[in-house]
């Protein structure tokens, strides 16, 4: 069930820049809004994650991330557009340099996956965009599977806590290369 009252404040919080904290397909994950690079840099701190590994973006329909497919052939296009919405994270040539590089590290392509989760679906559509989305733990720790566990990790400095339950995935999103097809993470 989606409390619409929390997600406009977890949106308040990105729009912010602040960083966040929700649960996802399989994982509680961190996000904040991919074109501020004041919550990027915050995020990765938190994290202790550099910035050159880049960031998963998540967005709530094909609209939202249509710009970026602009850039595939048809073929391509298609095994991207028939794995969404769901667990799969595609990297994409980001060609016209649309996202920042503060996301996309040292790659030239922006990985991107459109979520099935309604709390996802609807922060994403409330903010209006795509939003980061990576896992909720420090580096070389475990990621969170509980809301406790977000506490434990970040505790109060976390700008909001976007309560909910995570899809019921026991692993995180497959990610694939658009241009190959070739599966990066399984």
């Amino acid at each position: 069930m989606v409390n619409n009252w929390q997600v406009r404040r977890a949106v308040d919080y990105i729009r912010q820049e602040g960083v966040i904290a929700y649960p996802t397909e399989a994982v509680w994950g961190l996000g904040c809004d991919p074109f501020s690079k004041v919550a990027v840099e915050r995020l990765l701190e938190l994290k202790k994650r550099p910035m050159h590994k880049g960031l998963i973006l998540v967005a709530a329909n094909i609209e939202q991330v249509e710009p970026l497919l602009a850039s595939l052939t048809a073929q391509q296009r298609g095994w991207v557009l028939a794995s969404w919405p769901g667990p799969n994270t595609w990297l994409i040539p980001d060609t016209q340099e649309l996202i920042p590089h503060w996301i996309k590290g040292d790659h030239s392509s922006v990985a991107v996956r459109v979520t099935e989760h309604p709390l996802v679906r609807a922060l994403c559509d409330r903010f209006g965009g795509l939003i980061v989305s990576t896992s909720a733990n420090p580096g070389g720790s475990e990621p969170a599977l509980t809301k406790l566990k977000v506490n434990a990790y970040f505790g109060s400095r976390l700008d909001f806590i976007l309560a909910g339950d995570t899809g019921g995935r026991s692993s995180p999103s497959v990610i694939r290369d658009a241009i190959t097809r070739e599966t990066v993470r399984a």
